[in-house]
């Protein structure tokens, strides 16, 4: 499976009192990831602005799996997992991995194009699809109907 990757650098703010990191911390980096990918792909705030239609998300979901301190290096990575074929509405998959190693999460989303003048879903122009090509695949991806 190949996935887009970013290292992450654990902030002070981002622990809670445990001396862990605090769950919304995983969230974050998610959010972090994903405007990269997008913005590499050339889906940029400037494109949306332009059309007028930005990302939505329905559901973001983050499974536990290994604690994660401030000394541990991490690497988040994305994929695509699932997409209409006019990408009008797609899964992502992360994975957040610590100490080039241990699995310690997994972040799934479940998102939409939103047009941002009539707050309606819509298709996203096909400037949109031309950038959501360039996703890496999950090995389990699908096409949804």
């Amino acid at each position: 499976m190949e996935f887009y990757r970013k290292n992450i650098e654990i902030r002070w703010s981002d622990l809670d009192p445990l001396q862990h990191v605090r769950h919304s911390a995983y969230y974050d980096w998610g959010a972090y990831i994903r405007m990269h990918i997008l913005r590499e792909l050339g889906l940029t705030p400037e494109l949306f602005a332009k059309y007028a239609v930005g990302p939505i998300i329905f559901r973001e979901e983050c499974l536990f799996q290994r604690e994660v301190r401030f000394q541990d290096s991490i690497t988040i990575e994305v994929a695509l997992q699932k997409a209409k074929k006019d990408y009008s509405r797609w899964t992502m998959y992360h994975r957040i991995i610590k100490n080039d190693e241990v699995q310690a999460a997994i972040i799934t989303v479940d998102g939409a194009w939103l047009d941002m003048k009539t707050r309606k879903l819509t298709i996203p122009p096909s400037d949109y699809s031309a950038g959501m090509k360039g996703f890496p695949l999950t090995d389990d991806y699908i096409w949804l109907d």
